[in-house]
């Protein structure tokens, strides 16, 4: 992988992607205030060559820092990004799910506010959904992953029971970098408030019949800010929720996708 930073690549790597007609990118903010404005900076300049019309949204998961005050700055600066903000932690599903109902457009991608991921790779997934099967949603998979080993073991095991228990057949069912029509959204519920919010939308458009395909994206480590995927509160909410909804798909499977919350407003 190479070793240039998302900022030094952010032109480059979207410029010959197909232009869309609008775009919607969000991305979800807990206590990120050393890495908000430069991602916000870095998606002005990569969205343009993406999208004809876009907009930015950060989701402000219930930040302690001075995330919360450099959102607004931002905001008052620029008229393409706005910002939602959380009075609390939520959780990562829930802040997902804000930045989902916040999207106007009829196309939607989200990263993670942690700069792990390239704002321009997602001219690769707009590239990818003009692809001959038409997909419907455009998942990004990580061709190296830049996390602790712990964090990539957890996400081997994780990978395989979605496989084994729900027939999610993708090669990185979490990475944040993620692409996806409007209309496929439209009759998704989701139950999930946590890090199985993904996992559950993708079961859920699984069963839905919706065609999902695959991009491979640069993954890079984590220069500022504290990571919270690994924490035992985080893994065990994910852990509970998948099982809630393993046995409500097993027993009353219809109930079961109808339940959760509307992914759009």
């Amino acid at each position: 992988m190479s070793a240039a930073s998302p900022a030094a690549a952010a032109e480059g790597s979207g410029s010959t992607a197909r232009r869309v007609k609008e775009l919607s990118f969000f991305f979800p903010a807990h206590n990120e205030e050393a890495n908000l404005e430069a991602l916000v900076e870095e998606a002005l300049v990569a969205l343009p060559t993406l999208a004809e019309t876009f907009e930015i949204i950060a989701v402000d998961d219930g930040s302690r820092d001075r995330t919360p005050a450099i959102a607004d700055e931002l905001a008052a600066k620029h008229p393409e990004f706005r910002v939602v903000h959380h009075p609390t932690n939520y959780g990562y599903g829930a802040a997902l799910r804000s930045g989902f109902r916040a999207s106007r457009y009829s196309l939607i991608a989200f990263i993670d506010g942690d700069r792990q991921f390239r704002v321009a790779d997602v001219g690769k997934l707009t590239e990818r959904l003009g692809g001959p099967d038409d997909p419907d949603v455009v998942l990004g998979y990580r061709l190296v992953r830049a996390d602790p080993p712990i964090r990539r073991w957890y996400a081997r095991i994780y990978r395989l029971a979605n496989r084994i228990f729900f027939g999610v057949r993708v090669r990185d069912i979490d990475c944040a970098c993620k692409l996806f029509k409007r209309q496929a959204l439209e009759p998704v519920r989701v139950s999930s408030g946590g890090a199985f919010f993904t996992a559950e939308l993708l079961i859920k458009l699984k069963f839905n019949g919706r065609k999902m395909a695959e991009v491979g994206v640069s993954h890079y480590a984590r220069t500022a800010g504290s990571p919270t995927g690994a924490k035992p509160k985080v893994v065990f909410r994910a852990i509970r929720d998948f099982w809630a909804l393993r046995f409500r798909l097993w027993f009353r499977r219809k109930a079961a996708m109808m339940e959760g919350e509307p992914m759009l407003g």
